[in-house]
This record gives structure tokens, sequence and C-alpha cells, in this order.
């Protein structure tokens, strides 16, 4: 199963993360408390390992936005890049032009937190259906609490989540939104994902890891997929 830390913000929490065996290591380039700069991802990707993926978070749609972005993750040496603003196929097929197929694309749908998590679960499930049938595109399932997203703290409903990740088989499929070390098990058990996300979940103060909450996390994490 595939393992990303998000919202790093520095070269100390990104090394224990990659050591501790994380897939991924994400860096929050979107506007956030954990937000950071080309230049700050610039001088810790080099010294991560090749097997791990770099990945950055951005939103955008514009053609500024294009240039933006595609500069950013030159700059900084990203090898993948999140979209978090939702899913936008053309947007990402014309940055994946400006990329080039050294750097891959995860889109993301976002599930919202409101008092009918069922229509929440068809909403999902439809923009799901609308993703590409061919090399299994990996998908972030994120929670969103009205405009707000990403580092909410807040898990979507997985009951509810189950039989939509179920019905996509050909989507590699992320978890994010809530986890920690004390529900991973519980989520990668239920969901069966391609992948989990965690960023608030095993912090110290924003942007900041708490190295017992990520060895556990790891621990848990690995524990529920044996």
């Amino acid at each position: 199963m595939w393992i990303k830390i998000c919202a790093t913000t520095n070269l100390d929490d990104a090394l224990l993360a990659a050591d501790l065996g994380a897939d991924a290591i994400g860096f929050v380039f979107a506007p956030s408390p954990r937000q950071v700069t080309a230049d700050r991802v610039a001088a810790i990707t080099p010294h991560l390992p090749d097997r791990v993926e770099k990945v950055g978070v951005f939103i955008g749609s514009t053609e500024d936005d294009l240039t933006t972005i595609s500069l950013a993750a030159k700059a900084s040496g990203l090898t993948a890049l999140q979209l978090h603003g939702g899913v936008d196929l053309a947007f990402t097929a014309a940055l994946q032009d400006r990329l080039g197929p050294a750097v891959s694309i995860i889109h993301t749908v976002h599930w919202s937190l409101g008092p009918s998590q069922e229509q929440s679960a068809e909403s999902v499930s439809a923009r799901l259906d609308t993703l590409p049938r061919v090399d299994h595109p990996r998908v972030l399932i994120d929670a969103k609490a009205g405009t707000r997203s990403g580092g909410l703290g807040i898990p979507f409903d997985w009951a509810q989540a189950c039989p939509v990740f179920q019905a996509h088989p050909w989507l590699s499929l992320i978890v994010a939104g809530g986890l920690s070390p004390y529900n991973v098990n519980q989520a990668v058990h239920q969901l069966r994902p391609y992948g989990i996300d965690v960023a608030s979940g095993v912090e110290l103060t924003p942007g900041r890891k708490n190295e017992t909450k990520l060895r556990a996390f790891m621990r848990k994490a690995r524990e529920a997929t044996e």
C-alpha cells in the first residue's frame, strides 16, 4: 500500500518519513498554514531517496496557473503533482503536456461533510465515473467542509464510501482526511484503498511532525495490510 506523508515543511520531518518507509512526501503549495515555497522544497528534495515520490499540492485552473505550477514543479524537483481543486481533465492534460511523463498527476475528489452523507457518496461516485478507465489514474478522496478542504483532521463517512471504492476498481483511490494512528487500521480494512494520505494526524503543530505519532501511524498502516 502506498503511503504519503503530506504537509511537510522541513528536511528533518521529510527524512524521518522516508526512513520510516513512506512512499511519498507531500508539500503544500496551495494556501494553507502549512504552505511552502519552491525554494524551501528545492532545499529538501535532493536529500530524499529516489524511491520516494516528491508530491506538490496545488490549486489552479487558469493559463497563468499552468505556468506557475509548471515552474514551481521544475524548480522544486517534484516527481508528482496533486491537484487539490477538483477534477479538471483539460487542465490536467495541459499540465501533463508541459511537464512530460516524468511527473505524474494525482486527481482530487472532495467528499462533503454534511448531514447527507448518502448524497456525498453519490456525488463522489459520479465524479469518479468521469475519469479514464485506463492506466489506473490515482485519485485522492479528501474531506471538505463548506469551502475548506485539506488538513481538516476530519474523516468522511467510510461506511458510505465503501461501496464507492468497490465500484471503481479501475482507479487507484487514496484515502485522506482525518487519518491518524488511532483509525488508520480501520480505514485500510474498511476501504482497501490503493493508498493513504496523512497530514494533521501526525503533527505536533501545523507543519511540524510528531515523531511518536508518525512512527505509530506507519506501524499501524503496515500492520493493516498484513
